[in-house]
């Protein structure tokens, strides 16, 4: 598990360096501002658009082997960005880089879950936000020095630092019984059908959705908007509260994730879901920077208590099977809520006001809150009890 989480991180990291110099280095061939944009929207439209296809490796080939497979992929197109001489040839490689993006993503969580027995899987899914949070905060810090010295050496470090995460990967887990390859018994597979029929993974779906689109859509395109247009604050500062939105985030995700294993998911999921819906509601309606730190903060919690107990959720549908279609559409419905969010909240903050975009980004938390409320908890109890019985015969049968 330590091996994924380290692996996560230096993925974070890198991402967190390339970020802020992609749109400059798009714009640096002599294009405009909403093609510079493609460039990062191929990435994202390739993500979603493969999704299924990882779900189906991952069950046929292995966890082990599409995870690497994905790391190498990204790896070699992001180290291929900084030769680019043409717009076109960035555009393709960030689309390929996509692919490999989405397989590493899904096969990742399939590993985690691999991983882990049920009782500590809210706290493995801790440490994976917890490890993701903190490499996303220091690569920015680490990419703003290396864009001073060329556009294209951010490029090169990532892809440096992906193959080091291959090579760590490949190494510690080359030998563990615990990922076989799949087998040609189609048993241990868990079909989307099946799935489908189960409460729980219906409500992670649509709170998946929600978060998709308010984290990962909403917040980044219009939170850096409202502060300079309705606060009339720098766009610096946007920086500033983001960082705080995440800090509030990491401080929640392992003890959410130690109390999910402890108490359960539902009721850290459904707490999260309406921490957030206030803070995200709270934004619209914010007047002075001091107000909004603290819904930006109320907001980070919130979705901290959610995202471990969510992911941990979903692996409880899971179980020993293998679901890798399961675990792609998972994925997915955070994709197109983060694809949505942005174009539909955009469109209501130039037509109405910010107050409603945020309005209804909160109000689809509540909507997912709803869709939980009756859906089953996922922790299977007995298995936590059998743990702790076990443990607690450990130290006598060491004594003996």
């Amino acid at each position: 598990m330590w091996v994924i989480v380290a692996a996560n991180f230096i993925i974070a990291i890198g991402f967190g360096l390339v970020a802020p110099a992609l749109p400059s280095f798009a714009r640096s061939f002599n294009v405009s501002v909403t093609a510079a944009s493609i460039v990062v929207s191929a990435f994202a439209f390739t993500r979603l658009a493969f999704a299924p296809v990882s779900g189906r490796l991952v069950t046929r080939l292995g966890e082990r082997k599409v995870y690497l497979s994905g790391l190498t992929i990204v790896a070699v197109t992001t180290g291929a960005c900084a030769f680019t001489t043409h717009y076109w040839q960035l555009v393709a490689l960030r689309g390929i880089g996509g692919v490999g993006s989405t397989m590493f993503t899904v096969s990742g969580i399939a590993l985690l879950i691999r991983l882990t027995p049920p009782d500590v899987r809210g706290k493995a899914s801790g440490l994976w936000g917890t490890s993701f949070l903190l490499g996303n905060v220091a690569g920015p810090l680490v990419g703003g020095g290396l864009i001073g010295i060329s556009l294209r050496a951010p490029f090169l470090v990532y892809a440096t630092a992906l193959m080091v995460a291959v090579g760590m990967v490949w190494l510690f887990l080359r030998k563990s019984t615990l990922l076989a390859p799949a087998g040609q018994n189609s048993t241990d597979v868990m079909p989307l059908r099946k799935a489908l029929r189960d409460s729980g993974y219906i409500a992670a779906l649509t709170s998946s959705f929600a978060l998709g689109w308010a984290v990962f859509g909403v917040r980044v395109s219009l939170v850096p908007l409202f502060i300079t247009e309705v606060l009339h604050r720098d766009g610096a500062f946007a920086g500033t509260a983001l960082s705080i939105f995440a800090a509030g985030n990491v401080a929640m995700l392992l003890l959410s994730g130690r109390l999910s294993d402890r108490w359960g998911r539902k009721p850290l999921i459904l707490l999260g879901l309406v921490i957030s819906a206030g803070g995200t509601i709270w934004f619209g309606f914010t007047g002075t920077v001091t107000e909004f730190l603290v819904a930006t903060t109320v907001a980070g919690i919130g979705t901290g208590l959610l995202t471990p107990p969510q992911q941990a959720a979903v692996a409880d549908v899971i179980g020993n099977s293998r679901g890798g279609t399961v675990l792609a559409t998972y994925q997915m419905a955070a994709d197109v809520g983060a694809i949505l969010g942005p174009i539909i909240a955009g469109v209501l903050a130039d037509r109405l006001s910010f107050g409603w975009a945020f309005l209804v980004t909160g109000g689809l938390t509540v909507v997912a809150a709803l869709v939980w409320l009756p859906a089953r908890e996922t922790l299977d109890r007995s298995a936590r009890g059998i743990t702790e019985i076990a443990d607690a015969e450990r130290p006598r049968e060491a004594a003996q």
